[in-house]
């Protein structure tokens, strides 16, 4: 899908801010980080990495892990 080229993490929203804003602690708590995803050019890929790769912590693309499995589980429902 993505294949191993991850170039796209340099051009993040969130590139050189404190990781900490994208593992909060519950998913309450991930509103600074989906709103600094929301304007970020390379959302898509971002979520497509962290869904592809199983990513279980964090806020990836915009979406919690809770998100991410509902994603996957819709996807596996859709194909």
């Amino acid at each position: 899908m993505f294949g191993t080229d991850l170039s796209w993490r340099h051009q993040g929203a969130c590139n050189g801010l404190d990781p900490d804003v994208f593992f909060p602690d519950s998913d309450a708590a991930a509103e600074e980080a989906k709103s600094i995803c929301s304007s970020c050019m390379v959302r898509a890929s971002c979520l497509e990495h962290a869904i592809a790769v199983r990513e279980k912590d964090g806020v990836w693309g915009g979406a919690t892990e809770r998100e991410r499995r509902r994603i996957i589980r819709q996807r596996r429902r859709t194909a």
